[in-house]
C-alpha cells in the first residue's frame, strides 16, 4: 500500500470513528521486526515524492535560513520533486497557494504558516484529501491539520535564557532584569516570554521592564532604545530574535550602555560573532534551529515512501518533533558557529 493511498485509509477510519485497532491496519500485520526505518532503506532513492513548500517571505535572516536549508535538502534527494511556493506575510495568499498543493494532488505539503490558526481550516483540507501536511515553526490550532508537527522549543528558548540569567546573576535579589520580545500577538512569542518568566521565578527574579519587537533590526533598536530611556540601569536583558538584536545592539551602543549583560535569541552567526569577541554586553544566545523546514522535507519524505525514522524502533513517523533550545556562550560558541545562520 502506498504511502498517499495508506495515509487515506487511515484518515477514513479516524473519521468513521473506527478506533478499535484491528480495524485499522492494513491486514498484513505479523511480529517480524521492522523493514521500514533502516538507515540505509531511507537513504536509497524511492518513489518519487512530490512536495509542495509553503512559507513567510524571508525578510529576514531566520527566515531566508530556513528556506534555503529547506531547498538544500530536498536537493539532496533525487526522489523528492519540490514545489516550492512563492514567500508571503498574506494568509489568505497563502492559504490559495496550498489550494493550490491540494488541486495538484501533490504528496505532501511542508508548510510553515504566516499564521497557525489562520492556516488550520486548508491545512486541514489538505489532510482530508490524503495529502499529509507537515507543520513547521508556527502551530495550528487543531490537531487534525497535520500528519506531523516539527518545532521550535518556545518555552524551552525562554528556560534556558531565565536559567542562564539566573546563574549569572541570580545571587543578587534586586538584579533588573528586562526584555525584548518579538511580536507578542504570536503565540510562539507568548510561550518564549512564559518560559523566561518561570525560570527566573526560579531564583527569585521576575522581568522589570518589558518592550515587544518585530523582528526586524528596525524595530529592534526602536524597542531597545524605548526600554534603555526606561530602564537607567539593568543587570541582564533577554532579547528574543538576533534578526531584531542587529538594532538591539545598535541601540545600545549609541547610548553607551555596558553595564548589563544580554542573552540573544535564535543563534545567529552575527551573534555568535559577538559573543566570541568578548568585547561588548553579548554573552549568551538561545539556538531556535533554522533546520526546522529541511526536517519537515525530510519527513515528509518519508511519509510518502511508507517509510520511518532509523534511529527510532517504531515504525511510523513521530506525529510531533521539539527541537532543542541550547545555549551558546562563549565556552561553545566553537561548535555551533559553523553551521549558524547569517542574520
Amino acid at each position: 500500500m502506498t504511502g498517499r493511498r495508506q495515509f487515506a485509509a487511515t484518515a477514513a477510519c479516524i473519521a468513521a470513528g473506527a478506533l478499535v485497532l484491528t480495524g485499522c491496519t492494513s491486514g498484513d500485520e505479523s511480529n517480524s521486526e521492522p523493514t521500514n526505518n533502516s538507515a540505509e532503506g531511507n537513504q536509497a532513492e524511492g518513489e518519487t515524492a512530490v512536495i509542495g513548500f509553503s512559507g513567510p517571505a524571508a525578510d529576514h535572516g531566520w527566515l531566508g535560513a530556513i528556506n534555503s536549508a529547506a531547498l538544500a535538502e530536498a536537493e539532496k534527494y533525487p526522489d523528492i520533486d519540490l514545489r516550492v511556493a512563492e514567500g508571503t506575510n498574506d494568509a489568505n495568499l497563502q492559504i490559495s497557494q496550498v489550494e493550490q498543493f491540494i488541486n495538484d494532488q501533490v504528496d505532501a505539503i511542508v508548510l510553515l504558516p504566516t499564521d497557525g490558526a489562520a492556516l488550520t481550516d486548508v491545512a486541514t483540507r489538505a489532510m482530508e484529501a490524503g495529502i499529509p501536511v507537515i507543520n513547521v515553526d508556527r502551530e495550528f490550532s487543531s490537531p487534525f491539520a497535520a500528519r506531523a508537527t516539527v518545532l521550535g522549543d518556545n518555552y524551552g528558548m525562554g528556560v534556558s535564557a531565565g536559567t542562564y540569567i539566573c546563574e549569572q546573576v541570580g545571587d543578587n535579589p534586586d538584579a533588573v532584569v528586562a526584555e525584548i520580545a518579538g511580536i507578542d500577538s504570536l503565540p510562539l512569542t507568548q510561550d518564549r516570554s512564559q518560559g523566561f518568566e518561570d525560570a527566573l521565578a526560579g531564583c527569585g527574579l521576575e522581568v522589570s521592564n518589558r518592550v515587544a519587537a518585530d523582528f526586524t533590526v528596525q524595530g529592534g533598536e526602536a524597542a531597545a532604545s524605548q526600554l534603555l530611556s526606561a530602564a537607567p540601569e539593568i543587570d541582564a536583558l533577554w532579547n528574543h530574535d538576533d534578526d531584531q538584536g542587529i538594532g538591539v545592539l545598535a541601540a545600545i551602543d549609541a547610548a553607551g550602555r555596558d553595564e548589563f549583560i544580554m542573552v540573544g535569541g535564535a543563534g545567529s552567526a552575527n551573534a555568535m560573532r559577538e559573543i566570541q569577541s568578548g568585547d561588548g554586553v553579548m554573552q549568551a544566545t538561545i539556538i531556535y534551529p533554522h533546520t526546522q523546514a529541511a526536517d519537515g522535507i525530510r519527513l515528509a519524505r518519508l511519509l510518502v515512501q511508507d517509510k520511518a525514522m532509523s534511529d527510532l524502533v517504531e515504525i511510523e513517523v513521530p506525529n510531533r518533533v521539539v527541537l532543542n533550545a541550547p545555549v551558546v556562550t562563549s565556552e561553545n560558541v566553537e561548535q555551533y558557529l559553523p553551521t549558524a545562520f547569517e542574520s
